[in-house]
């Protein structure tokens, strides 16, 4: 059985998972759409997208890590 802390760590994962796979099935949409617009846009778009994805999870492993002795 899971503790309440791994239990929510799970949960925030699950809907952090969820949310960049929504707007990941988006994206090529989204870049096509820049991408009309400036090519070089659309290339910045997608490594924003890409570094945006690990930045939330370092965020929340710091933050995890922050209040572990509380």
């Amino acid at each position: 059985m899971m503790d309440r802390d791994t239990r929510n760590a799970a949960i925030a994962a699950l809907w952090i998972m969820l949310l960049f796979g929504i707007a990941a099935f988006y994206l090529p949409t989204v870049m096509l759409a820049l991408g009309s617009l400036s090519t070089v846009l659309a290339g910045i778009f997608g490594i924003v997208f890409v570094l945006a994805f690990f930045l939330v999870f370092w965020l929340r492993a710091r933050s995890q890590r922050k209040n572990k002795g509380k």
